[in-house]
């Protein structure tokens, strides 16, 4: 079994680092009155659709590896995860996105404490003909360079210490776009995606007064390609296919950090600060150990075997991307 599962990770194309460790088996006794456990012994996951390729290669994987183990799959979406969880039923919720306030809310009702989440990816990197991950836009003609996360709480907020930026000057843009005021645009402040990057990038202040709201993604993107001096920040939109008149704007974590965009590499190596993490979420009461089947089972995922099956989606529909050595060590870590 050890062999066959070398095999297929040495087949797949991806050039893991050699101190990534390779799955070693533990076994895992798995609690008969578990709510996850059907009534046939399946283990019940509930989660995004997204991801179900990858997580059959896994589940072959961890059933190889442990005789009697069966998974069975319900993926309608990440929206759905959480809810498996709260109700029991899944036994992790695989998400492609962060859990929303939205997500959220009622299984800390339930359970008092939030979901365990455990990173094992990215979803999506910037290429032709494909979904940007969540990106800031500026329309093509604007000059800036690019900004840090501060800069950009600064604009898209109120109330940061170092004060509000408003105006491209500011930015240090020099020409027509010093003159003039920032248009700001974005999605609704609704629990969704763009509450969350709020919450999690601009310390959960309030969008500025200025901040337009609209619907879709690519709505933002098209108010920017009109605008010279709008700046958008829009969540998964084919920015490219929607309007010719955008740019992504790089960004950088903190001054003197190095600019990044969406791009692969910069995905992956943890450069980019808006890129979006694949996630397991868990039941973990604060303090208590982790479920022992789910530990065992984000081991397989965190291993170089399980790794390679995430690298080896760089050019499917989906374009996963998977962790750096730093983020694996510290996944691991969490896991205890």
């Amino acid at each position: 079994m050890r062999k066959s599962i070398l095999a297929l990770a040495c087949a797949l194309p991806f050039a893991a680092a050699a101190d990534i460790p390779s799955y070693q088996p533990k076994p895992v006794a798995i609690p008969g009155d578990a709510g996850y456990v059907q009534a046939d012994g399946a283990v019940y996951i509930v989660g995004n659709d997204g991801m179900e390729d990858i997580l059959d290669k896994f589940n072959a994987l961890f059933a190889q590896t442990h005789p009697g183990v069966k998974f069975r799959m319900l993926l309608k979406g990440s929206s759905t995860g959480i809810g498996g969880l709260t109700a029991g039923v899944s036994a992790f919720a695989p998400m492609g996105r962060d859990a929303w306030g939205t997500d959220v809310s009622g299984f800390k009702e339930m359970y008092g404490f939030r979901p365990f989440d455990i990173h094992i990816g990215y979803d999506g990197y910037t290429r032709a003909g494909h979904k940007n991950p969540p990106a800031v836009y500026v329309n093509a003609k604007n000059p800036l360079a690019g900004v840090t996360l501060e800069q950009l709480a600064r604009v898209f907020t109120s109330g940061q210490p170092a004060g509000d930026i408003t105006r491209w000057r500011q930015l240090g843009v020099k020409g027509e776009w010093a003159k003039r005021a920032i248009h700001v645009y974005g999605q609704q402040d609704d629990g969704g995606g763009a509450t969350a990057i709020r919450k999690a990038s601009f310390g959960g202040r309030a969008f500025t007064r200025e901040y337009e709201e609209l619907a879709k993604p690519c709505e933002v993107v098209n108010a920017v390609a009109e605008d010279p001096y709008g700046i958008g920040l829009a969540g998964f939109c084919d920015a490219a296919k929607t309007s010719p008149d955008v740019k992504v704007l790089p960004l950088a974590w903190k001054a003197g950090a190095p600019f990044a965009t969406p791009a692969y590499d910069d995905v992956r190596a943890g450069r980019y600060p808006l890129a979006v993490h694949m996630r397991l979420y868990a039941v973990r009461k604060p303090g208590q150990p982790l479920d022992p089947l789910v530990k065992e089972y984000a081991r397989l995922v965190l291993s170089k075997e399980g790794q390679a099956i995430i690298a080896a989606q760089k050019d499917s529909e989906e374009g996963f991307v998977p962790l750096n050595d730093a983020e694996i060590e510290d996944q691991l870590k969490r896991l205890e």
